[in-house]
Formats: C-alpha cells, sequence, structure tokens
C-alpha cells in the first residue's frame, strides 16, 4: 500500500461526492501519483462499504477491460472488477433520469445469476456454467466520475469501475441452452446501428471472465454467493446517449433489453 488511511479516506469522500452532486473531478492520480492498483481496491472496497452504510445493497460484480484489446490499450494485462449495488439497478419499463449522471455511457453486456455459492482460486468457466442458474440480456450504463472520462486504471478501479446503473432484459435461459461464446449481439440507439458482437469478445467466453473475478476476489478469502448477479463484460465499446434517447440491445437466444432516457 503506497496510501496511507488518512488519504484512502479522503479520496473515498471526493468520489462519493462527485457521484452525489453528479459533477466531474480530476482523476485521483493528479494529486496522488503513487496510488497503486492495491491502493484502488481497498478505496473501491471503503466506496461501497459507504454505500452500504448508507442504505444499499451489494448484489454482485461487474467486469470491465474484458476485451484483450482493450487491455491492450490500457498496457495491463488482466480485468478489472468492481460491485454492483441496489441502488444501481433499473427497471426496463422505467426511463432513466439522464439527470443521475454526468457523462453517461451504455454497453451491452450477459449477466449471470448465480445459483450457488462460487469460491475459490482455481474456479474454471465450466465451474461458473455450472454454478450458474440463469444468463440474461443487460445494458450497464458507466459514468466516470473523472473529467472527461479520462484516467489510469488505478483511477478507474478506485471509482467503482465507472459504476452507475444497469438494467437487465426479462428472458432469463439456462447457461447449457446455447454457446455464450457464440451469442451475437447487435446493439442500436435509436434505431441505427451502433456496433455488433459476440460473447467471445469478453475473454473468448463469458465464464472466463467471471471465473477470473472468482479467482481475484478468492485471493483475499472472499467470494460471490447464492443469488449473486455479475455483469460479466462489454460485447462492444460503450456509446454516449442524451435524453430522448433509446438504447437496444439484441442478442441471438438470450432476448433483448432496452433502456429509455428521459
Amino acid at each position: 500500500m503506497a496510501l496511507n488511511a488518512e488519504a484512502q479516506k479522503e479520496i473515498v469522500a471526493c468520489l462519493l461526492a462527485a457521484e452525489k452532486e453528479r459533477r466531474e473531478v480530476v482523476k485521483v492520480t493528479d494529486n496522488y501519483p503513487e496510488m497503486s492498483i492495491e491502493d484502488a481496491y481497498a478505496i473501491q472496497e471503503q466506496l461501497i462499504a459507504q454505500k452500504e452504510a448508507d442504505g444499499e445493497r451489494r448484489i454482485g460484480l461487474k467486469l470491465g477491460l474484458t476485451s484483450k484489446a482493450k487491455q491492450q490499450m490500457m498496457g495491463v494485462h488482466e480485468a478489472i472488477y468492481g460491485y454492483l449495488t441496489s441502488g444501481m439497478l433499473g427497471l426496463e419499463w422505467e426511463p432513466v433520469d439522464y439527470q443521475r449522471f454526468i457523462h453517461p455511457k451504455a454497453e451491452p453486456e450477459i449477466a449471470f445469476f448465480l445459483g450457488a455459492d462460487l469460491q475459490g482460486t482455481n474456479v474454471t468457466a465450466d465451474d461458473v456454467l455450472r454454478a450458474t442458474r440463469y444468463v440474461a440480456p443487460a445494458i450497464e450504463i458507466i459514468d466516470s466520475r473523472y473529467l472527461n472520462f479520462k484516467f489510469t486504471l488505478a483511477d478507474v478501479v478506485a471509482d467503482n469501475c465507472s459504476s452507475a446503473c444497469f438494467t437487465l432484459g426479462s428472458k432469463l435461459v439456462a447457461p447449457d441452452q446455447l454457446d455464450l461464446a457464440k451469442v451475437g449481439m447487435v446493439f442500436t440507439k435509436n434505431g441505427v446501428v451502433q456496433a455488433t458482437g459476440a460473447g467471445a469478445a469478453v475473454l473468448g467466453h463469458p465464464a472466463e471472465a467471471v471465473a477470473w473475478a472468482v479467482n481475484k476476489l478468492g485471493e483475499q478469502g472472499k467470494g460471490l454467493k447464492k443469488g449473486d448477479l455479475v455483469l460479466s463484460g462489454a460485447l462492444s465499446e460503450a456509446f454516449a446517449f442524451e435524453p430522448g434517447d433509446t438504447i437496444h440491445a439484441q442478442f441471438d437466444g438470450l432476448g433483448s433489453v432496452s433502456l429509455a432516457c428521459r
């Protein structure tokens, strides 16, 4: 750890205030260039603990940097993770309020609903699939608190990987009913195609991403619990949207999910 407890506490307070007040702040490493990834995850944990103290519940995990191309762009060799809380869950039939965000972007994901606990440091994709009760389509809204959406790897981890909101589709599918690596996806905004992709964009297979996260948590004696939800990573790049826009993601065999913004 490069940062002491006082510095970590100050960073947590700054990031939470930025989110609550919907304002950009300079990235943490501008003021604390010595912040390590270990510091960043410690700050993330404190940030989520404060959200829990304020009444939210931890309901699962989200993965980031699950594309090899994005990893190379960031100069890293592995993914990152953040936490999902009850306050982030949006309902597909209710328009999301743009005013709750700073500069949001939307991206398509495959969500995993766990039907059994998962913990360890040698968890495989097959283990994940056996523990998963359902998969479903999802749209995640990311909204970095940093100025101009610019940050280093440690910065984004400390900011809980830009987590803001997510919406789930209504179709739930048992994971053994389809090959998640081959699931195709079409992502549109206001009826215009923005991107296409497939499950293989997520570390070769979305379950591989979930296994990676479980193993990282296992190094700290942590894991995932029955009933947890995991957003396994984006199948395409993220796209900015504005009030009045409608985002739609269609998945082969998984159905679709939409998000309208007001």
